[in-house]
């Protein structure tokens, strides 16, 4: 029987309809936590709230955002404290990425990453630290890409506000660590329904893929890294701040063979 970590705890994940965001909230509500699901197609968070609450008897919602508006992160944040009276743990997950050279990117292109992949996170970030900070308690986890880390070609927009969102999650673990707030990344390896699409019609680069993979498969959402998320949400780590956890069975410590087809 799973331990019920999270119980009493109240979490809030941006893209939680689906792939990692799925599973971590997966894992959340099997350790016992209330789930705030919030995705910008509102039926598929309200669809994951409620198998959430069918599967695990926790109460759970979908809300409808578009995480690169500020005022509707700020309400997000709102309406999860006025419906569940708190907000314990925030994952920053949602996010998307598009290959093209770096010397074609246009500046609303880069301006569009940035506001979706990292500004975001910041505004979550800032509307949770009064509501973290009065209850001497926060999990903060941002989920990070091994395409930052490792400089994945063609995918520059998506690999800098990565990156932007780990320096932020370092600073931010300095300066509200007093305030029983931590901050971690977690940089996946793992399946969702766009990286299934992509390798399917890419079968020899998911082969070289996974020959540079030490655990030689790819990894899954909710059994990989939502006991991972759960670990970092839980009072369990409250000595472990600032840390970018790699949950990619070994891939980041030699890179991988990731060359998308771009034009020219």
């Amino acid at each position: 029987m799973t331990a019920k970590l999270l119980a009493g705890r109240v979490a809030l994940v941006t893209g939680g309809g689906q792939g990692v965001g799925q599973g971590i909230a997966r894992a959340f509500a099997a350790a016992g936590a209330r789930v705030a699901i919030a995705q910008r197609r509102g039926e598929e968070a309200e669809r994951e709230a409620a198998y959430l609450h069918a599967q695990h008897g926790v109460e759970a919602i979908g809300l409808a955002v578009d995480v690169t508006q500020v005022d509707q992160v700020e309400q997000m944040i709102r309406t999860v404290q006025e419906r569940f009276g708190r907000l314990d743990i925030l994952v920053n997950n949602a996010g998307a990425s598009f290959a093209k050279r770096l010397e074609k990117l246009s500046d609303e292109e880069m301006a569009g990453s940035f506001a979706l992949n990292y500004s975001s996170v910041f505004w979550a970030m800032r509307a949770a630290f009064p509501i973290m900070k009065a209850q001497n308690y926060g999990r903060i986890i941002n989920i990070g890409s091994l395409n930052g880390v490792n400089a994945h070609l063609f995918t520059a927009p998506y690999n800098a506000s990565k990156e932007a969102v780990r320096a932020l999650s370092r600073t931010a673990a300095v300066e509200w660590g007093g305030h029983g707030i931590t901050v971690n990344v977690i940089c996946p390896a793992a399946s969702s329904p766009q990286a299934e699409d992509y390798f399917a019609a890419n079968p020899e680069m998911l082969k070289a893929i996974l020959a540079q993979v030490p655990a030689g498969r790819m990894g899954r959402a909710e059994p990989d890294v939502g006991p991972v998320a759960v670990f970092l949400a839980s009072e369990g780590s409250s000595f472990v701040t600032g840390s970018t956890m790699f949950v990619d069975g070994g891939a980041h410590i030699n890179g991988v063979a990731w060359r998308p087809e771009v034009e020219d």
